[in-house]
């Protein structure tokens, strides 16, 4: 006898239609926004009922939070956390090869959501506040282990960094010819000169 779960291949469908909805939402989200992206868009898109889909999402702001949980998952799977920030950074062009769907959709989110009550606001602040949080320890350890300056406040700094990064992702949507490249290399070079010990250069 098999010893495989009674159900079990129901339950991957499941997660294989969820996935698929998942993907049909970046998609659409990316193109129109949350306010211009129906459910019924994006069940039809799916392939199925509405109805089929409030299976899975019991709303469209569930819909919307499994959406950025799914840019957050694949952020922390190739995220090095305590690696060095500068090569964190010019590393972040891959995401854009790997998920793009994800990275237009956050960044058509995160401009939609700017007033405190819209759905994803708080959401979206805490991230932006995390994010920032994540720069500042990096640009910390640096500074501990000699390697970055020490008279620069590490939080100024990460809410500057942050902010490039959220703005490539936007000028990126509007021209997707920008050479993400060659921008992140300059980038992370000018950065390297910023944070560099006094007498380095």
């Amino acid at each position: 006898m098999s010893g495989q779960r009674p159900y079990a291949t129901l339950l991957a469908k499941g997660e294989e239609r969820r996935y698929t909805i998942l993907a049909v939402a970046q998609r659409l989200l990316r193109r129109n926004g949350w306010r211009n992206t129906t459910l019924g868009q994006i069940a039809a898109e799916s392939g199925i009922s509405a109805a089929g889909l409030l299976h899975h999402f019991e709303s469209k702001e569930q819909l919307l939070h499994a959406v950025l949980e799914a840019r957050d998952a694949d952020d922390e799977a190739h995220a090095d956390r305590s690696g060095d920030i500068l090569e964190q950074i010019e590393r972040v062009t891959w995401r854009f090869d790997r998920a793009p769907d994800l990275v237009g959709v956050f960044a058509v989110l995160l401009i939609e959501n700017l007033e405190p009550d819209a759905p994803l606001h708080d959401r979206l602040l805490a991230r932006q506040r995390v994010a920032v949080d994540t720069v500042a320890e990096g640009i910390r350890r640096g500074q501990l282990t000699g390697r970055y300056r020490n008279d620069l406040d590490p939080a100024v700094k990460a809410v500057e960094i942050v902010a490039f990064l959220n703005g490539m992702e936007t000028s990126w949507l509007l021209d997707p010819s920008i050479p993400l490249t060659t921008v992140f290399r300059e980038y992370t070079r000018s950065l390297t000169r910023q944070l560099a010990p006094v007498d380095t250069y």
